[in-house]
């Protein structure tokens, strides 16, 4: 069996690991230029951690963490005013840049990358599905793969225009990571943010003295800035604490976005199936989006496995929607706690992080963050191949 997964995220490439050992030929499509270092930082457990371990990845995995153990927000002077110092029961969550684990998960894939490519046309038939890509090179397959994200350009030409499927969550966003030993240090091993109404900035200390910053800002408009270093001074500049200095220093290659989650009635067509933030994408707000991403990549590997086609991609969905559906709503719900839109609501989450202080309070609390659907997917991971 032949797929061509177009995507290079992890949601793609884990699915690439899982077909590979079962057999599959597999190419990949990436319409980046090159790998994506970077990107902001993620927590990792769950399903997706789960997966990860039976992939063997889980010393790799330790070895590229961050040992955060404390969120702190601070005020315009950079002095504390609410956080919680991470109980020892959810230090098991594992911190890292969404790019160091993409970066693992290609170590392992055996398919080169062609990457400055994506799929341009599409047709398909009772046999097989032929892909036109970048360039005008055709190839045939069994099954193409939009695992190309939240704007899946796969999703585009099998299901029509993103604007029927892409919900947006009255956000923009911002990440990027640069340099600076000093700042570094002194944020240290702990999660800063500060917020106003309607903005918020964080930044956490990295390896080899470098600093990654993530921005949200309320906006109705969808539309991105034609400038978006310079909306961020504007928006930012003002605010105090350590953002004048970086501000002046924000990277020509920022990352900006839209906050966004996707909402289809079905993710696959014929020969056609969507997988990761091509069509599950949580946003920014739930978190778990790269677990929920090797999650889903496995179910959908693991139903290949088992049965033909039409009745496997039935029943990745089939398994995975559940679960997806359940952490979009966390994701909804979670807005007003990340990004609160009035000083009303910024003085009740600081009264909120202050009452963690309390005996057992602060693992209510987590708790009522965390989706269980994660001990829901029907995993059978001692199924799965090791190497």
């Amino acid at each position: 069996m032949r797929a061509l997964i177009c995507g290079a995220g992890i949601a793609g490439l884990t699915l690439a690991w899982h077909l590979e050992r079962m057999g599959w030929h597999v190419e990949i499509v990436e319409r980046a230029p090159a790998f994506r270092n970077g990107g902001y930082m993620i927590d990792f457990y769950g399903a997706g951690y789960e997966v990860a371990e039976h992939m063997g990845l889980a010393r790799r995995l330790q070895e590229v963490r961050y040992p955060f153990t404390e969120l702190d927000y601070v005020n315009r002077g950079g002095r504390r005013t609410s956080g919680f110092v991470l109980p020892p029961s959810f230090r098991q969550v594992v911190s890292l840049l969404r790019g160091d684990l993409a970066r693992i998960l290609a170590e392992e894939v055996r398919a080169p990358i062609r990457y400055a490519s994506t799929v341009e046309a599409v047709h398909q038939n009772g046999e097989g599905v032929t892909v036109t890509l970048t360039g005008g090179v055709q190839t045939t397959v069994d099954l193409l793969v939009g695992a190309d994200g939240a704007h899946s350009r796969v999703r585009e030409l099998a299901f029509g225009s993103e604007e029927r499927y892409v919900r947006y969550l009255d956000h923009h966003v911002a990440a990027c990571i640069l340099t600076d030993p000093e700042l570094s240090a002194q944020v240290g091993q702990r999660y800063q943010m500060l917020t106003v109404p309607g903005l918020m900035a964080g930044a956490y200390a990295l390896r080899q003295d470098r600093l990654a910053l993530l921005f949200l800002r309320r906006e109705a408009d969808p539309t991105l800035p034609s400038d978006p270093r310079e909306t961020l001074r504007r928006h930012y500049g003002d605010l105090g604490w350590i953002l004048p200095t970086l501000l002046s220093r924000i990277p020509a290659d920022l990352y900006y976005d839209q906050v966004t989650q996707v909402q289809m009635e079905s993710w696959s067509r014929g020969r056609v199936v969507l997988l990761g933030d091509a069509c599950q994408a949580v946003s920014l707000f739930a978190g778990h989006g790269a677990s929920m991403a090797m999650a889903a990549a496995w179910i959908l590997a693991d139903e290949l496995a088992g049965t033909d086609l039409a009745t496997a991609l039935s029943s990745y969905e089939r398994r995975m929607r559940p679960t997806i559906a359940e952490v979009q709503a966390l994701g909804r719900r979670f807005i007003e706690w990340m990004a609160p839109s009035s000083q009303l609501r910024i003085a009740i989450r600081d009264l909120m992080f202050r009452l963690t202080a309390l005996p057992g309070a602060d693992r209510l609390f987590l708790n009522s963050l965390t989706p269980g659907g994660h001990n829901l997917i029907e995993s059978r991971v001692d199924q799965l191949p090791r190497s």
